[in-house]
């Protein structure tokens, strides 16, 4: 049976790759061959090389209120109850996600998501009703705009680890973290998204809580953190695993320029030539080309005091953050060849506290 009749099989599929992301759950219904299509991994090639792939940013993202004070101004109060929000670069609409089942009141806090293919894996975070560290998993199809439960993150529940994803791998890397007890943990893990199969990986050298994960050229990076011994003291060292060989490489001593928290630390695509990591560090926006020293490329608009999340994609960076404690949070994106910062349009409802992210190409 032809996709579409009287056409072509490769005029065919000209036409479905040019589909919006948010539609092709529709067309995915509308027959078993269309849904064969959308699912192939031949579609999501094709939507890549001809240029009709969609990025959208993920985030996780905190509720914010405005009350007024008996003086009649407004002042906004942040409410901790955190969903979902997507963020599409090319158009500037905001929209929210369906949050997975169970948590319709509210996300686990700290919880963390990372993108494999048309996949969004949430995972872990603080139970929002027994605050207790969850090693929860789902996984939210944009194929099919559905929520499923994944297995379990295995052993002992833990919170602030690093995590990434690697589109062609299939997987999510996690790292680090620290336990109940809030003893920092050396191990980490690698999640089948597709088969929903957890496998170990070996221990890193050192522990590393609040550490941050970047994928890049077949290698994760698990960058700064901190031991048990040193709580909040941050390492300026990294460890990388080669997923090719199942090992890690001896320690990067001097990753970072500081010792700061690396939460701010992006990469702006792994598979690239031209591949860079980006970091905010005291209100000035560094770039890592391959392996050579941090450089400042830019200093990052007044409007922002506090940055709460970096991504990047395609030369561009996008920085979100406020200009103080409980104040609405908003959007920049410097463009990286003309070195010329421009601010996003965040409309009421998504201006609240970005917690973490995820950029996915559809």
């Amino acid at each position: 049976m032809d996709l579409i009749s009287g056409l072509p099989e490769d005029i065919a599929r000209e036409c479905l790759v040019r589909v919006s992301y948010n539609q092709l759950p529709t067309v995915a219904m509308v027959c078993k061959g269309w849904k064969t299509e959308v699912e192939s991994p031949e579609f999501r090639r094709q939507r890549r090389s001809t240029g009709h792939s969609q990025k959208i940013l993920v985030t996780v993202q905190a509720r914010s209120e405005s009350v007024k004070s008996e003086t009649g101004s407004t002042k906004r109060i942040t409410n901790p109850v955190y969903f979902l929000s997507v963020f599409e670069p090319e158009t500037g609409n905001w929209s929210e996600l369906t949050p997975p089942p169970g948590f319709e009141s509210g996300l686990p806090m700290f919880c963390q998501v990372a993108g494999v293919g048309s996949d969004l894996v949430l995972m872990g975070g603080l139970d929002p009703n027994t605050w207790k560290a969850s090693n929860s998993v789902f996984v939210y199809s944009f194929l099919t705009a559905r929520w499923r439960r994944g297995s379990h993150v295995p052993g002992e529940a833990r919170n602030f680890f690093a995590c990434c994803g690697s589109d062609s791998h299939g997987m999510v890397f996690v790292a680090g973290g620290h336990d109940d007890e809030k003893n920092a943990l050396r191990s980490a893990l690698a999640y089948d998204v597709a088969r929903d199969r957890w496998v170990p990986l070996p221990d890193m050298a050192a522990e590393r809580d609040e550490c941050k994960a970047v994928f890049r050229r077949g290698r994760v990076y698990v960058v700064g953190g901190y031991c048990t011994e040193q709580q909040g003291r941050f390492e300026r060292s990294a460890e990388v695993f080669d997923v090719a060989t199942w090992q890690w490489d001896p320690v990067v001593e001097d990753f970072l320029n500081s010792a700061t928290c690396p939460a701010t630390l992006v990469d702006d695509n792994e598979d690239g030539e031209d591949e860079r990591m980006y970091m905010c560090v005291g209100g000035e926006l560094m770039v890592k080309r391959q392996e050579s020293t941090w450089q400042r490329i830019a200093t990052v608009p007044g409007e922002i005091c506090h940055v709460a999340h970096v991504g990047a994609f395609d030369g561009e960076v996008l920085v979100i953050g406020s200009s103080g404690y409980g104040e609405a949070h908003i959007g920049f994106v410097f463009d990286v060849k003309s070195n010329i910062w421009r601010r996003l349009d965040s409309p009421e409802g998504f201006r609240g506290h970005v917690q973490t992210g995820w950029l996915l190409n559809i």
